[in-house]
């Protein structure tokens, strides 16, 4: 484990599947770095002083992140897993950037990961949940670490094939190496799966 700070990861999640895949970060991200998971609607709204890296993930709803009225969709179709009030686009419209952490005038910069999660079957289309916040904490002052990734559920409610919480996984142990410059790290520009 490298002393380079940790890692929060702030997930929203309908129906489990991007949950999973947020848990799959997690569990490569401990291989360099302390990792913490937290619900957006539980997220902290200051990003805490020992967070080096903030990755943020949710599902892509209608080409980008999820508004109100398309969880409330979600929530009409299946059992969902979180309260539809908060997902990733209301906690970085309420995410601080007042402390300097984004910008590094504290002495650090508080660098940003972004995923999401889509249905397979439309994975050519435009739009994406990840690239959307990307976007979004670019012009909030934070610092991409890498490119955004993409995971793929089979139908809207998933499931979610293995073989995407493997890759999951992959990216999260990824992001660990290019935070802590560890060897083999290779910086992406854009690499969106």
């Amino acid at each position: 484990m490298s002393d380079t700070g940790r890692a929060l990861v702030v997930y929203e999640s309908m129906y489990g599947n991007t949950e999973k895949i947020a848990e799959a970060i997690c569990t490569g991200l401990r291989e360099s770095v302390p990792t913490e998971m937290v619900p957006a609607y539980r997220a902290p709204t200051v990003v805490p002083g020992d967070v080096r890296l903030l990755v943020v993930g949710g599902p892509t709803h209608a080409f980008s992140m999820s508004r109100a009225s398309t969880r409330q969709e979600a929530r009409n179709q299946h059992v969902v897993v979180m309260p539809v009030e908060t997902g990733i686009r209301e906690w970085l419209g309420m995410l601080s950037t007042d402390t300097g952490f984004a910008s590094g005038r504290r002495g650090r910069q508080v660098e940003v990961a972004t995923f999401d999660t889509r249905i397979a079957k439309v994975r050519r289309l435009p739009g994406s949940a990840a690239r959307s916040a990307a976007k979004l904490l670019r012009r909030m002052g934070f610092r991409l670490l890498t490119g955004s990734a993409s995971f793929f559920v089979e139908e809207t409610t998933g499931p979610i094939r293995e073989v995407e919480v493997d890759s999951a996984r992959r990216w999260g142990e990824e992001l660990g190496r290019l935070l802590t410059g560890s060897p083999h790290a290779a910086r992406s520009g854009g690499d969106e799966r």
